[in-house]
């Protein structure tokens, strides 16, 4: 039993790591993920309809991998719906990815009334995760990427509002210039 709960502690800590940033080249530790710095795919959203990832090019995205069966996920929806509403207008669109049986997220997105889109990939979901360089190892997971496309970090673990908060700040930063993309990589690590 202390066993468990000496594991579950560190998976608990794990979880709450921020990412690095995707390297410049594959390094040993990520060379068996397919490492992609501008990801590109396509996944189904609530209603069946194909949604390119290219169409909500324009806008910073956060794509937030999730599942209803998730409770951290589920507890950092209502704070991502506020995120939305304060920040759309500022050029950021959350996404939800769900990593989850299509059934399950059309019940469950009834009740959450999402104002983001909700794309469903199952095992899908999974590998646009990994594109990051990043083992999925756990959800939530978050990625951002910029308003042309690019890739600029990760972070495994619920979000809270200072992670926003600074992710907003960084890509507002990017936007008016203050900071290259790189830059901004490196900003993102450090939340």
């Amino acid at each position: 039993m202390g066993f468990v709960a000496l594991m579950a502690g560190v998976l608990f800590y794990a979880a709450q790591a921020p990412i690095k940033a995707l390297p410049e080249q594959p390094t040993a530790q990520t060379t068996a993920l397919e490492v992609v710095s501008h990801p590109t795919f396509v996944l189904p959203d609530l209603d069946g309809n194909e949604r390119d990832f290219s169409e909500f090019d324009g806008r910073h995205r956060l794509l937030n991998f999730w599942a209803t069966w998730c409770a951290p996920c589920r507890r950092e929806i209502p704070l991502l719906k506020t995120f939305q509403d304060e920040q759309g207008d500022a050029g950021i669109l959350v996404m939800g990815i769900a990593v989850d049986f299509t059934e399950d997220v059309i019940t469950y997105a009834e009740d959450a009334e999402f104002n983001y889109p909700i794309l469903i990939g199952q095992e899908d979901a999974m590998a646009i995760a990994e594109m990051s360089g990043v083992e999925f190892i756990g959800m939530p997971f978050t990625m951002v990427v910029s308003k042309d496309g690019e890739y600029l970090g990760a972070y495994i673990g619920e979000l809270h509002r200072n992670h926003l908060d600074g992710i907003a700040e960084i890509l507002a930063w990017l936007d008016n210039g203050k900071l290259s993309s790189d830059e901004a990589r490196d900003a993102l690590e450090i939340l």
